[in-house]
């Protein structure tokens, strides 16, 4: 299951504070990196309901 690794890992890319990291505290990264989970999820289930 690589494949839903590399996918996760581009859509989080496109997060400019994700794309490097700036932070120097791992907390503040870390809750960075939640936010992008939460809109992609977000902007994924959005367009599955627009589709129905």
């Amino acid at each position: 299951y690589r494949w839903v690794v590399e996918r996760t890992h581009a859509w989080l890319h496109h997060f400019r504070r994700l794309r490097i990291r700036f932070e120097r505290r791992a907390d503040i990264h870390g809750a960075f990196l939640k936010l992008g989970c939460c809109l992609i999820c977000w902007n994924t289930l959005r367009r599955a309901d627009q589709s129905l």
